[in-house]
């Protein structure tokens, strides 16, 4: 599997995608250090709600921002913050484009390499319970 993450995880890009994918704390833990090994910055952080309301838009970007500020991709300097609400505000575009889907339970992968910052998006969206299915979003910025 090592061999597999070298050879494909090779921009913040595919990192990002790669964390939005574990299914595990241990999962994610390892990505995350993989990550970190071969230089990225990196963080993760888990949202749901109910995408109708306007406030879920803002919960993303909040989440985002927090989460980037306290793994230290980002310092809280107005540069760096704008470039990872641009690459949330891309990924969330790509993540919502149904305007039916209302229940969203989402992972967001947030990772660095310089000049670059990536936010990746996957999870489910549906109209109904039984609805449910995956979706994923990109967002890349530079800083």
């Amino acid at each position: 599997m090592q061999k597999f993450f070298d050879k494909f995880i090779t921009s913040p890009e595919s990192g990002a995608i790669m964390l939005t994918l574990s299914q595990t704390i241990h999962d994610e833990e390892q990505k995350k250090e993989f990550l970190k090994n071969k230089g990225f910055l990196c963080a993760v952080t888990e949202i749901g709600g109910n995408s109708s309301y306007p406030e879920f838009q803002e919960k993303i970007t909040h989440s985002v921002i927090s989460a980037s500020i306290k793994c230290g991709i980002i310092k809280r300097v107005d540069k760096e913050v704008h470039a990872v609400l641009h690459a949330a505000e891309e990924a969330k575009r790509g993540f919502l484009v149904v305007s039916f889907s209302t229940n969203v339970s989402l992972k967001v992968g947030i990772v660095r390499k310089d000049p670059w910052v990536t936010v990746a998006i996957y999870g489910q969206t549906a109209g109904h319970s039984l609805t449910n299915h995956y979706r994923i979003g990109l967002g890349v910025m530079h800083i």
